[in-house]
């Protein structure tokens, strides 16, 4: 028993010091310098911490933390002073130049940035940069406003290329290290609206491609390929093909229109073959609903290469929005459940249109059989008609 109840002692032992250590925060934090700050907080994003002092006269003494860091990358935190997110931010960045921590300011004017030195809004007589254990920390000394007591706060990190700061990602944690940090009660508040707006726009874009190009183009397509073979459907099939495609291209729009103001807002970073497939796709599917105002008549001598031309557009439209679609979702980096309901849908229309292909050829083919038991064609002719459709004489 005594065993037992030493082993159970020294378990809860254990368990606590697990638990201590687990939920240590800034606040347990010790700098290898010995500064000393009256307020931190455990930054929601990218595993980052803010420590800070703020004095009466309106200088605020901070310093910033970036465990797990990588010796390739960058890391910055900025105020905003005017607005919320990245523009205008007026920032404090550092990296390892030629392996020793080096430290700079660098006014953000434009997403296009390259985080270049440069001086700030307000004076920052102090700033210095430490490398230890992993972890990067940018010591500043910034002179605000008095006055000023609540501040928007960005921080990043991104990869360096060709020895200075190179484009962040834009997905995932990277696209939410923004909020608000009151100087005096320490209360943060994470995101802010310009984000959320941001990601609500990227996610809409998502949707309304996924829905018009990804699956009202597609089944448009199986409506008029596999209906049209059915007599009773015609011509049912074709006003039923005409209102998917067309409610496909309406939506395909306004997604494509979303996507073209979401790069425009971020000119920096470009997707480049995301970009131009949906610019091609647009093009295409415009081309491809003005040619139903030249479609010929059915018995018109350039109806077939009206055809060709319509299915040979529309089967590359399809092709690519799929192709587009998943390029979509790597940029956009969404739960995988979102991808795999897409693949669903995808496995869904490809089986039904192997189903429906078998099964209009089968119909296709019993309607030929039973056209040349009812039109037999031989050397002699039958019923008065030989084999090139001549009346014989007899």
């Amino acid at each position: 028993m005594d065993g037992s109840l030493r082993i159970l002692l020294v378990s809860c032992a254990l368990v606590s010091m697990l638990v201590s250590s687990s939920a240590q925060t800034c606040g347990s934090y010790t700098f290898s310098n010995n500064n000393l700050y009256t307020s931190c907080t455990d930054l929601s994003e990218l595993g980052s911490f803010i420590h800070w002092t703020r004095h009466t006269n309106g200088t605020l003494e901070i310093a910033y933390r970036q465990p797990d860091f990588s010796s390739t990358n960058w890391i910055a935190w900025a105020i905003n002073l005017n607005s919320t997110g990245m523009v205008g931010a007026q920032s404090l960045v550092a990296y390892l130049n030629s392996s020793a921590p080096y430290a700079y300011t660098s006014p953000v004017s434009s997403y296009g940035t390259t985080l270049a030195p440069g001086s700030l809004s307000f004076s920052v007589p102090k700033i210095q940069a430490e490398n230890s254990n992993g972890e990067m920390i940018i010591y500043a000394t910034l002179e605000l406003s008095s006055n000023l007591t609540t501040v928007n706060q960005v921080w990043q990190e991104g990869p360096l290329s060709d020895g200075t700061p190179g484009i962040h990602s834009t997905t995932g944690e990277h696209v939410q290290s923004m909020g608000t940090l009151d100087l005096l009660s320490g209360q943060t508040s994470t995101g802010g609206s310009a984000t959320s707006s941001r990601v609500r726009r990227r996610n809409i874009h998502g949707v309304l491609n996924v829905v018009s190009w990804g699956t009202l183009m597609p089944l448009g397509a199986m409506i008029a390929r596999y209906m049209k073979v059915f007599q009773a459907a015609d011509p049912a099939w074709f006003y039923l093909h005409v209102a998917c495609q067309s409610s496909g291209y309406i939506v395909g729009v306004a997604g494509w229109a979303t996507g073209i103001k979401l790069g425009s807002d971020s000119s920096a970073v470009q997707y480049d073959t995301h970009r131009n497939v949906g610019i091609t796709l647009f093009c295409l599917g415009t081309l491809q609903l003005f040619a139903l105002l030249l479609r010929p008549n059915k018995d018109h001598k350039y109806r077939l290469y009206w055809n060709i031309y319509h299915h040979a557009i529309g089967y590359c439209i399809i092709i690519l929005s799929i192709f587009n679609i998943f390029e979509g979702f790597d940029i956009l980096d969404p739960e995988e459940k979102w991808k795999r309901a897409y693949i669903g849908i995808l496995i869904f229309l490809g089986f039904f249109a192997i189903m429906l292909e078998a099964a209009t050829w089968y119909i296709v083919i019993k309607r030929k059989r039973k056209s040349s038991e009812k039109y037999p064609q031989n050397g002699n002719g039958v019923n008065g008609v030989n084999g090139h459709g001549a009346r014989t004489v007899v």
